[in-house]
């Protein structure tokens, strides 16, 4: 950002893009997703899991505003997870105390958009302000 009456940046913007394939973005989706929302382990592993099964969700007008997600056999929706049913639920519950869930019925659960999407770009933005000195 350039202040026009003095000329002065105060803004400075470094983007790097990267093209990856599909399995490589959902990885960097996650991670990026648990650096933002300080999620365990856990959550982050529940949230991918959650997420590769969204993409498989029917979408209506555009985007999919439900998961049914059913947890059996050590595997969700059948691919296989190698956690417990128990750390699996713990992951759950921190999706759904951070807003990336909610309730709908039994093992279905509406999305929230900004969590879930069948998209092909993200973008993660950290600003660092330097503290002034007063």
């Amino acid at each position: 950002m350039v202040d026009p009456s003095s000329g002065e940046i105060s803004n400075a913007v470094i983007v790097e893009q990267i093209e990856v394939d599909e399995t490589h973005f959902v990885k960097v989706f996650t991670a990026g997703i648990r650096a933002a929302f300080n999620l365990t382990l856990t959550g982050s592993k529940v949230f991918q899991a959650m997420l590769e099964a969204y993409q498989n969700q029917p979408m209506t007008g555009g985007f999919a505003d439900s998961i049914y997600l059913h947890f059996f056999d050590g595997g969700l929706d059948g691919k296989k997870l190698d956690i417990s049913e128990r750390t699996y639920r713990r992951g759950l519950i921190e999706l759904l105390e951070n807003g990336f869930l909610y309730p709908r019925g039994e093992n279905l659960f509406w999305v929230n958009p900004n969590m879930f999407f069948r998209g092909n770009i993200a973008t993660f933005m950290k600003v660092y302000r330097k503290k002034s000195s007063s």
